[in-house]
């Protein structure tokens, strides 16, 4: 895993959070404390919700949960995979939680009902990707249009 790769994928009205990315980008990773600040419940109500969310086999405990060494601590920290994160996002009560779900509710909602979602900031970030999503475009108006 990459540490040095950062991506904000949802902000709160305290600002963006930050979260790590794995080397491929293909998930986004973040501690309790993370998920904590995303949500603004304790630490103890994160770790209730993962673990049920685990029991429940809602979400896949080893594919979803990383170890890791951090220097000049005595404890490895344990990171979440997005999955887990969106988890506990349904299940959190607070106003932060009410908030998020509104915008991952719209951003599902738009993806099925417009066909696509984009992420801007990322795009600017990874110019292959850019240049992917433009070929796809054309490919499918190609494809719609002929």
């Amino acid at each position: 895993m990459n540490n040095k790769k950062e991506l904000a994928i949802y902000q709160t009205k305290d600002g963006a959070i930050e979260l790590r990315t794995d080397f491929n980008g293909d998930t986004i990773w973040g501690s309790q404390e993370d998920i904590k600040r995303i949500f603004n419940k304790d630490q103890s109500v994160i770790s209730r919700h993962i673990t049920k969310i685990f029991k429940d086999r809602e979400v896949d405990e080893k594919s979803n949960m990383h170890k890791m060494h951090i220097a000049n601590s005595d404890k490895p920290v344990i990171l979440y995979s997005l999955d887990v994160i969106l988890s506990v996002g349904y299940r959190v009560d607070s106003s932060s939680a009410i908030h998020f779900r509104k915008w991952a509710t719209q951003t599902l909602k738009k993806h099925i009902t417009e066909g696509y979602t984009i992420n801007e900031s990322v795009l600017k970030k990874k110019e292959d990707l850019y240049k992917k999503v433009l070929d796809d475009v054309q490919w499918l108006v190609l494809l719609l249009f002929r």
